[in-house]
């Protein structure tokens, strides 16, 4: 039995200062290997750097859309760095207007570029929306993500914006939210995605499954992401790993 963190940010001062233990917890624990997802480009060294320390570490490359007052990210920039072969991913982007109101179009611009970026090099993209299925969907269809494709991350929409996603391509990747009692939704979702386009992910330090909920997230607890999952699905755990892993290799070309 194994799992693949498919979205952590373990470069956060929270889990980079007890990295050693981060680690060796997730060998505890069975998960082979994490994808360290990029923010902004001033901390992207720091993710780069563990995805080149460590074997089963990889990262991606991006600016989240909650970043206001940052550098932003050209489709050169990006190209750019994402050329390191330990970089397999451009992300996290997409739209958020939960967090931020007001004039959002640099938001959209920012997205925009880096689904060109994801086209140019033929990294696949990591989707973050909230609050924002509808625009989210026009701007990857307007962009042609879907001939690069990629994951919907920390998915908390419904099934609608799901097979929409699944439509032009993109897998499905469940947090630590969908063992929350109240996430009926997103376990109806995790019900009804494919299992062959199903990921798993901690969004670590946040989110933490039950029965961590409201402590600080890690690897690790993957797999009660896997435990849920099998649960709603009435399958075995291994499966979900197993397949899970196999759709984490596939999407990132590994």
């Amino acid at each position: 039995m194994s799992f693949i963190d498919s979205h952590c940010h373990i470069n956060f001062h929270e889990l980079a200062e007890n990295i050693d233990d981060v680690l060796a917890k997730m060998q505890q624990n069975e998960v082979l290997a994490a994808l360290c997802v990029s923010v902004n480009l001033r901390d992207f060294p720091s993710v780069l750097a563990l995805a080149s320390e460590y074997q089963n570490i990889y990262a991606s490359v991006g600016v989240h859309p909650d970043y206001e007052d940052v550098e932003e990210p050209t489709v050169a920039r990006l190209v750019e760095l994402a050329q390191h072969p330990k970089i397999i991913a451009i992300g996290e982007t997409g739209l958020d207007y939960y967090r931020l109101t007001g004039d959002l179009e640099w938001q959209r611009e920012r997205f925009r570029n880096h689904i060109r970026a994801a086209r140019l090099s033929g990294k696949p993209l990591i989707i973050h929306t909230r609050s924002a299925a509808e625009d989210t969907l026009r701007l990857m269809a307007e962009e042609g993500a879907g001939s690069i494709g990629g994951v919907m991350h920390c998915f908390t929409e419904n099934w609608e914006v799901a097979q929409a996603a699944l439509d032009m391509g993109f897998y499905i990747s469940f947090s630590g939210i969908v063992t929350f009692k109240n996430a009926l939704q997103i376990k109806e979702v995790a019900q009804r995605v494919p299992l062959e386009r199903i990921l798993i992910e901690t969004d670590s330090p946040y989110l933490a499954p039950v029965p961590f909920r409201g402590k600080l997230n890690q690897p690790a607890y993957v797999k009660h992401v896997a435990e849920e999952i099998a649960l709603l699905r009435g399958v075995g755990v291994a499966e979900v790993g197993r397949q899970t892993s196999e759709n984490f290799a596939r999407l990132f070309k590994l």
